[in-house]
């Protein structure tokens, strides 16, 4: 059997295999044993309720989903009542994802949720900051910097930042993230998108626009981590578009310690269990002994790396 194991900062995760925040529930359990999986994470918090998006909030997009959700939330106190109890009695790390509109707010919330039985903080700074007229936190390096130090100063637990692909300057943000403290990159979220009913002339969302996630955002997301990969540190935790053990791979290989599977969990429950199963094949056919073997290792030729890694630095 190959070794599975991956490192994410000070976590050893049993392998790289995790559900996005927002694409998994405790019902799940009904579809796979949530102790095989490399850890759980859960749907984003925000410090306060709130009500979500107005309705439709899901739509079908050719190779994926349009969703806005709007991260409807019953606030700090039900979350660490009622949500996260069922998922500490198994034996895999627990992950709080936590939303917010201001810096301060972030913070005070990554402080509330830093328990012994959370393993991790996943900081969604791919929300709206009311601080900065609703551009998410994670458009700007300037802004990735300031939630993140905020939250850093509050918390002494693992700190993973999830940033946004609809950023310009993804490179000068994963490095604005690291510097304030993040001890992991989740890259990324969904691409903002929009679809329109012909026959009625309305836009399909309640919101308008949304996110799109799914097989179409693949390539995207692949590049961003690559371009994350070239830029920083820490580990980096690939997701957007994964639906089987080869696409995690590439994830991998491109620089991805681990990897998160949203979408694809709509449409088989089982899925995660099915790449795990699949990475454990994929080593045992390519000889492979240890899977972190793998991360960043993408055969670049020596004068395209090089010309890569310069366009990467302009652009980020």
């Amino acid at each position: 059997m190959a070794d599975l194991t991956v490192r994410v900062g000070d976590l050893t995760l049993r392998n790289p295999v995790m559900p996005a925040s927002g694409c998994f529930a405790i019902e799940y359990r009904e579809a796979l044993d949530l102790n095989q999986l490399g850890a759980l994470v859960i749907k984003s918090v925000s410090p306060s309720s709130r009500a979500g998006n107005p309705t439709p909030r899901v739509a079908e997009a050719y190779g994926g989903m349009l969703n806005a959700i709007g991260i409807p939330s019953k606030g700090l106190d039900y979350y660490r009542e009622c949500v996260l109890p069922p998922y500490t009695r198994y034996n895999t790390p627990v992950v709080v994802s936590i939303s917010a509109d201001t810096a301060q707010a972030f913070a005070l919330a990554c402080e509330q949720l830093s328990l012994p039985e959370v393993a991790a903080i996943e900081a969604n700074i791919s929300c709206p900051n009311l601080e900065a007229d609703g551009m998410a936190f994670a458009m700007l390096p300037e802004t990735t910097y300031q939630a993140v130090c905020a939250i850093r100063r509050r918390t002494r637990h693992p700190v993973w930042v999830k940033l946004t692909p609809n950023a310009g300057q993804i490179a000068a943000v994963a490095r604005a993230a690291e510097d304030a403290g993040a001890d992991a990159i989740v890259m990324g979220n969904t691409v903002l998108g929009m679809a329109i009913d012909v026959r009625t002339r309305k836009p399909k969302l309640g919101n308008v626009m949304g996110g799109l996630s799914g097989p179409a955002i693949k390539p995207i997301a692949l590049r961003l981590v690559h371009q994350c990969y070239r830029a920083v540190r820490i580990p980096i935790i690939g997701c957007g578009g994964i639906q089987n053990a080869e696409d995690a791979v590439e994830f991998m290989l491109a620089g991805a310690a681990a990897v998160q599977v949203g979408t694809a969990s709509f449409r088989d429950p089982g899925v995660m269990q099915k790449i795990i199963d699949g990475l454990q094949d994929y080593c045992q056919e390519t000889g492979t002994g240890a899977l972190r073997d793998l991360v960043g290792q993408v055969r670049l030729d020596p004068h395209l790396s090089d010309r890569w890694l310069r366009f990467a630095q302009q652009s980020g």
